[in-house]
């Protein structure tokens, strides 16, 4: 098991975020968290990448306990990889540079080496004539797809989405989704928060439906998306249809 989230307890004063969230990810498996705002998604993947502290319970990253207060968590997080849904890459480097900034700062490695990775990954994703070109050059869909590289150039074990595309134009949600996809055929290990129902179906190997921040229910997507057993997963699901978002 690559990833354990076990009894995961996490507050903001009085509003429990996360409540006794128990979460299993096998290595080269790709989970969808849906579920309404405030459920527990997006902080849970903060959790899992250590920028948000847990309260309680325990997270397990490659049978390490990285909820200890013993560890670094910059460490951890050269084995995590998270994406935002606003991109966050630096306005005033250019798109080369974003990608090869923590490479070269953080883990020291040689800026030829770091660059023709960078390179490698641009060319795959179709960027490669936009390396030298800043963020505000590029569509929503372009940034959102250099921010995915810059967390692959650091060979990360474990990738997290947070909504990748909901801050897209809905002309641009394929090109990202594309991307995710051909990642999933690399083999990729991934926890992405969505509202893309209809790419959840189609990505992921468990759907986990998170509601007041448990999983209520899992499986796979054509059991949860379709035959889903809980009364809430119905209802949240139902309001999905009646929006047209599957």
């Amino acid at each position: 098991m690559l990833l354990t989230c076990t009894e995961v307890r996490k507050t903001f004063g009085d509003a429990v975020v996360l409540d006794g969230l128990d979460l299993t990810v096998d290595e080269h498996e790709v989970i969808a968290l849906i579920g309404a705002s405030g459920s527990g998604k997006s902080t849970l993947l903060r959790c899992v990448n250590l920028l948000t502290e847990i309260d309680d319970g325990t997270i397990m990253l490659d049978g390490e306990d990285i909820t200890d207060p013993r560890v670094n968590p910059d460490v951890v997080r050269r084995k995590i990889g998270l994406v935002f849904q606003s991109y966050n890459l630096f306005p005033h480097m250019t798109v080369l540079d974003n990608i090869t900034l923590a490479p070269t700062k953080v883990r020291q490695r040689p800026a030829a080496e770091a660059k023709a990775q960078a390179m490698e990954w641009l060319d795959r994703v179709g960027l490669a004539d936009k390396a030298g070109s800043y963020p505000d050059r590029l569509s929503g869909g372009q940034q959102q797809r250099v921010a995915i590289v810059r967390a692959l150039v650091n060979s990360p074990r474990l990738l997290l989405l947070d909504e990748v595309t909901s801050a897209l134009d809905p002309e641009l949600v394929g090109e990202v989704l594309t991307m995710i996809r051909d990642l999933k055929g690399d083999g990729m290990t991934m926890v992405l928060a969505t509202h893309e129902m209809g790419f959840a179906r189609q990505v992921a190997d468990r759907v986990a439906f998170l509601d007041k921040g448990r999983v209520l229910e899992q499986g796979p997507p054509a059991q949860v998306l379709g035959d889903p057993v809980e009364a809430r997963t119905r209802q949240f699901l139902a309001r999905i249809i009646e929006a047209g978002r599957l």
